[in-house]
């Protein structure tokens, strides 16, 4: 019987991470997402020449809302981001996931100035290509932009979060730095395409997006995000240049805020050991994001990065 096999007249776009000494940066590598022509893994379809990147959040303060078991895996270089850089280094990170925690407006509320030299002691620290994500706060976010992407000028980063309220100033940042930009928008295709639309209006190359469709940990709306991804995907596949750009899940950042990751095991303990739910949970959230089509994973487990690279090699071969 003839094998069905199914061409499409899209391609994800390639997007490079990182600049190396020859391209102006001083990164040891970069790192390549997209350029699919096909659904994830079926190389006997077409091609999907760059596997999912792994990248490790470091904050620039110690998260406060980390539980133990998770917080115990990094020690005291939680209270340094550039150590803490170099140990997700050492455990294999293709990419440095930098989140700037300490502008948040009720906490720290650190400054511009503050947070832009943070950026700059943790590339100096670290060799690896970087993402640089807010605090979260759209307007604290828009006002400390500009500085950390001049901080970082040169090096190629990807820089999030672009919403619907900041996108002209996360725009603006990015194209004056030189680097490239997370489009974060809810649970809904259309409205991430209606954003990519806004963005490249403003003449951002569609080249250099990658989307955020607001990930969901595991039973907590991963269904409905598994389902988007794929639907982004199709819809690239199909031909659609706005639907076209590589898809980044922060599988860590959601996986530790659910009850599964912190209740105590003598509060559930038909649920089994605290440590290992935790990690299976993490692991398991990964593993169905690229089943649908996530091109970077963004982890917080250490154990869990090894297991998600072992799992991405046995899918290759």
């Amino acid at each position: 019987m003839e094998q069905a096999i199914e061409k499409w007249p899209g391609k994800i776009y390639e997007l490079i991470i990182g600049a190396t000494k020859e391209t102006g940066g001083t990164r040891s590598k970069v790192v390549k997402i997209g350029g699919s022509n096909t659904l994830p893994f079926l190389f006997f379809e077409g091609e999907n020449p760059n596997p999912p990147a792994i990248a490790m959040e470091v904050w620039d303060i110690e998260p406060t809302d980390w539980p133990d078991v998770l917080k115990n895996e990094y020690g005291s270089v939680l209270n340094d981001p550039t150590q803490w850089a170099k140990k997700c280094e050492t455990l294999g990170a293709d990419l440095i996931c930098f989140r700037l925690k300490s502008a948040e407006p009720d906490g720290k509320n650190a400054s511009s100035t503050e947070v832009a030299k943070t950026v700059k002691d943790v590339l100096s620290a670290t060799s690896l290509p970087m993402l640089i994500i807010g605090c979260g706060n759209n307007e604290k976010d828009s006002s400390i932009i500009m500085d950390v992407s001049q901080a970082a000028k040169g090096e190629n980063c990807l820089l999030g979060m672009a919403t619907k309220e900041n996108y002209k100033t996360f725009t603006a940042a990015a194209q004056s730095g030189g680097h490239s930009l997370i489009a974060e928008t809810p649970l809904d295709i259309n409205l991430e395409k209606q954003l990519n639309i806004l963005i490249t209006d403003m003449g951002f190359g569609s080249d250099r997006l990658v989307i955020h469709p607001s990930t969901g940990g595991l039973g907590y709306g991963f269904e409905y995000c598994y389902t988007i991804i794929e639907r982004t995907r199709l819809a690239a596949l199909s031909g659609d240049k706005m639907m076209s750009q590589p898809i980044i899940t922060f599988v860590g950042q959601e996986t530790w805020k659910t009850k599964e990751c912190r209740a105590d095991e003598s509060e559930k303990p038909e649920w089994g050991p605290l440590k290992q739910r935790g990690i299976l949970w993490e692991l398991t959230t990964a593993a169905g994001y690229i089943q649908a089509g996530a091109d970077v994973i963004v982890m917080n487990h250490p154990a869990v990065v090894k297991e998600v690279k072992n799992y991405i090699q046995k899918l290759i071969k």
